[in-house]
């Protein structure tokens, strides 16, 4: 597909009405705002890469903070708001429709960055430098990051990543990239199967088969349909070789 719009627009109509665009649950975010160490009374919070926004329901509840909650796409946004309001939380949770490359936040503006499943866009190290800037001094930056995990990945499973993310390393690798962006690990934790399944694949699974019959006569779309559902094939062949890494780094004082 050479058109990139039609191709986002694809992928969008792919993701729409999912509770999430990724792996992760409540728990998991819990477990990982836990490792962060106590944070300031009503901490402000960056969450990047919101989506629909679970995660930021659970960072504004948990932490009792403020979220500024930014993604690129409105219809996302327009899901949190709907949810904060629906959760009592819409005057601590607020949404901003801006490109991660080029946040319109002050730096150090912030106690804790977090991001779910966003990272790569940028690149890790440049993830990292880019949000250590945005935290105060001793700040956090938590985040989850598609990694390889113990033994030699098998064959199909990297001809899969290496088309859809060839930058995708294990979590020593991804420790040093977080190293050279200038903060320092903390601690890092495997998300659950369930993460996987509960609010992502489960769901999309799910909405193939008329995703399929609406394309039936697009051939472009039904290849990204196709790609949609090896990538959920590939997590029930190797879910033992990848998985992804909640990473706990912090700013240097």
């Amino acid at each position: 597909m050479t058109d990139p719009d039609r191709q986002m627009a694809i992928f969008l109509d792919i993701q729409r009405g999912l509770p999430r665009q990724g792996p992760g649950s409540a728990a998991a975010t819990r477990a990982a705002l836990a490792l962060c160490g106590p944070l300031p009374p009503a901490p402000t919070v960056l969450d990047v890469g919101c989506g629909p926004g679970l995660q930021t329901i659970v960072l504004a509840d948990a932490t009792g903070g403020r979220v500024l909650a930014v993604d690129l796409f409105q219809e996302y946004l327009h899901q949190l708001a709907a949810m904060a309001a629906d959760r009592g939380l819409a005057d601590r949770i607020h949404p901003l429709c801006a490109d991660m490359s080029q946040l319109p936040v002050p730096p150090g503006s912030a106690d804790l960055v977090w991001s779910e499943g966003a990272a790569y866009i940028l690149g890790v190290e440049r993830a990292a430098r880019e949000w250590r800037d945005l935290v105060r001094p001793g700040g956090c930056v938590v985040f989850s990051e598609l990694v390889w995990l113990a033994g030699t990945p098998p064959e199909e499973a990297v001809a899969f990543f290496q088309a859809e993310y060839p930058a995708m390393t294990d979590i020593p690798g991804t420790l040093d990239r977080v190293r050279a962006g200038g903060l320092d690990p903390l601690s890092h934790t495997i998300l659950p199967e369930a993460a996987w399944w509960d609010d992502y694949y489960t769901p999309l699974s799910a909405k193939l088969p008329a995703l399929r019959d609406g394309y039936a006569d697009d051939p472009e779309a039904l290849a990204l349909v196709a790609m949609t559902d090896r990538e959920i094939e590939m997590r029930r062949r190797y879910a033992d070789r990848y998985g992804y890494a909640f990473v706990i780094a912090r700013r240097p004082v």
